[in-house]
């Protein structure tokens, strides 16, 4: 679900954005295989333990498991990874790599809203280690107010505490004056019911800069 941009609409007061599939990159095949390989699966299954990646993911992007625990069950062939091993040192650095990639297209777009003043939110399902990379690139220190993570949370998206959290974290903006910009419909549609303006985002950042009317107003952009 996506609320219609309203040229009638008020300024926003505040833009929560996911990070991955709207200000990441989404990583690429080679990335996926360097660490399959690295989990001990073959060149010919790296496809099999995306799968199996996913399938383990949501428990630790919320912070219930550890990152020892995670591994452990996605390893294969004769591969242990105990904590304090190099192995699994690897494995949470090489996860937490491929993922901090951007959309530079979409950092302008966010570098012309911080300019306005726009306050600026990260909402993320996302496990500790890659929360903490996050947290020191050069882009989140200087354009993002907060930063909420589903890990340090204990919540994903799409439940409602997670978008409560990052309300909170905004200093509890009118829900109507608030801008949810996320990558996956279920996400979209819970911040939707709770009265937030959203945007599905497809990779389009011309998109986003036309539904922030203070850059609307500024520049003249439009879009859909």
């Amino acid at each position: 679900m996506t609320t219609p941009f309203t040229p009638s609409a008020p300024n926003l007061e505040c833009l929560i954005l996911d990070y991955n599939g709207v200000i990441g990159l989404q990583p690429t095949q080679s990335m996926w295989a360097q660490l399959a390989a690295l989990a001990g699966w073959p060149a010919d299954q790296t496809t099999d333990f995306e799968t199996e990646f996913w399938a383990r993911r949501a428990p630790y992007d919320a912070g219930e498991i550890s990152t020892h625990t995670f591994w452990s069950g996605l390893l294969r062939g004769q591969l242990a990874a105990p904590e304090g091993s190099a192995l699994l040192d690897a494995l949470r650095s090489t996860d937490a790599e491929m993922w901090t990639h951007t959309d530079e297209a979409v950092v302008q777009v966010l570098q012309a809203a911080h300019a306005t003043g726009l306050r600026m939110i990260i909402l993320s399902n996302a496990p500790h280690p890659l929360a903490d990379a996050l947290d020191r690139a050069p882009w989140c220190s200087s354009l993002i107010s907060k930063t909420i993570y589903s890990a340090r949370l204990g919540a994903n998206k799409p439940e409602p505490r997670a978008y409560e959290a990052a309300l909170v974290a905004a200093g509890w903006p009118e829900p109507a004056n608030t801008l949810f910009v996320d990558d996956r419909r279920e996400n979209v549609a819970a911040a939707a019911r709770l009265g937030l303006r959203t945007l599905h985002f497809n990779g389009d950042s011309q998109t986003l800069a036309s539904r922030i009317p203070q850059l609307v107003s500024a520049t003249g952009v439009r879009g859909s």
